[in-house]
C-alpha cells in the first residue's frame, strides 16, 4: 500500500485528535499536580507518555509518499520513490532481535492457549495479604482481616508474572504455581486481564510497525480492563466513583468472569491484528 501525502497526513491528524481525547483527563490532572489511583497506572506502569501515544505510524510495509521528514526515523527505510519511506519490519528485527523474538513468542504462544477464567482478580488481593503497609494509600473496603479471609477462602490461580511478583511473601506460596520471568511465555494465557492490557505494551514496543488505529485500540482495551481490575480489587475507591465488583460473592464472580471473557475476545482480535500488521497474514494463520 502507498499513501499519498494528503492521505497519510489526514490519517495522522485523525490519530492525533483521537489520542488527545483519550489522554485529555490525564493531562489535565498532571497540570494540576493531581494523582489518580486507577488511571495513572496507564502512564506509570506502562511508562509511555501521551506524546508517544499521539505519534502516528502507518504500520509495517505501508509506504508514505512525500515523507522526507521521516527519513531518519527509527525503523523507517527508503520507499520506492524519492522522499518516500516505509516502516521496515526487517530493520526492527536486525536492530532488536531479542525484543522481536520475545514479542512474537508472547503473542503467538498466548494466542495458542485457551483462556482461563477462574482467578477472579485475586491478584490484587494477594498484593495486600497480611500486609501492614500497602503499595497504594487507599483503604481496604473489607478491612485487613476481611481481605485476608477472602484470600484464604480461595485458590489463587494467577498466571501473570508481573502481577505475581507483587504478591506479599505470605501470598506467594498460596498461588497454584510459582511464576518466573523466564517462564512467562510458557504460561501466559488470553483470559488474564493483564495479558490483555500488555497488548498496549507490545504495540508500543513495535513502534512504527503498528498502525496508529491499532495502537489506540490496544490502549482503549488496556483502559477498559484497568477499570475492571480496580473494580474487583480490595480497595475502597468510592471517592473516585468506582463501584466495586464484589468478587467475594457469587454474583461478583459471575460479573467478573462475564466481563473477563469479553475482554479476552477483544484481546484475541488485537493479538492477531498485531501479528498480521507486523509480520503479515502468514503469521496470523500460523498463530
Amino acid at each position: 500500500m502507498v499513501l499519498s501525502r494528503d492521505e497519510w497526513t489526514a490519517r495522522r491528524e485523525a490519530h492525533e485528535q483521537r489520542a488527545d481525547a483519550l489522554t485529555a483527563e490525564h493531562r489535565t490532572r498532571i497540570g494540576r499536580g493531581e494523582k489518580h489511583p486507577v488511571w495513572d497506572f496507564l502512564f506509570t506502569y506502562y511508562a509511555y507518555k501521551p506524546a508517544q501515544l499521539r505519534r502516528w505510524h502507518p504500520g509495517a510495509g505501508v509506504e508514505l509518499a512525500d515523507a522526507a521528514e521521516r527519513g531518519t526515523w527509527r525503523w523507517y527505510s527508503p520507499g520506492s520513490t524519492p522522499d518516500a519511506v516505509v516502516p521496515d519490519a526487517q530493520a526492527f528485527a536486525r536492530e532488536k532481535p531479542e525484543l522481536a523474538s520475545l514479542v512474537e513468542r508472547m503473542l503467538r504462544r498466548t494466542a495458542s492457549r485457551p483462556g482461563q477464567f477462574g482467578c477472579f482478580g485475586l491478584h490484587e488481593w494477594a498484593m495486600v495479604y497480611r500486609a501492614g503497609e500497602h503499595r497504594h494509600p487507599v483503604p481496604l473496603r473489607l478491612g485487613q482481616a476481611g481481605t485476608d479471609a477472602v484470600v484464604e477462602a480461595h485458590d489463587l490461580r494467577c498466571t501473570h508474572f508481573d502481577a505475581f511478583r507483587f504478591f506479599t511473601p505470605a501470598a506467594v506460596p498460596r498461588n497454584r504455581a510459582s511464576l518466573t520471568r523466564d517462564a512467562q511465555p510458557l504460561v501466559e494465557q488470553p483470559g488474564c486481564l493483564h495479558a490483555g492490557m500488555d497488548l498496549y505494551k507490545w504495540a508500543m514496543k513495535l513502534g512504527p510497525l503498528v498502525p496508529g488505529d491499532l495502537l489506540l485500540d490496544a490502549f482503549e482495551l488496556a483502559r477498559d480492563i484497568r477499570l475492571l481490575d480496580m473494580e474487583a480489587a480490595p480497595y475502597d475507591l468510592s471517592p473516585w466513583g468506582v463501584v466495586p465488583v464484589p468478587i467475594e460473592t457469587p454474583e461478583g464472580k459471575a460479573e467478573y468472569v462475564r466481563r473477563q471473557r469479553a475482554f479476552a475476545e477483544r484481546g484475541a482480535a488485537l493479538r492477531f491484528a498485531l501479528l498480521s500488521s507486523w509480520l503479515g497474514d502468514d503469521a496470523l494463520r500460523a498463530a
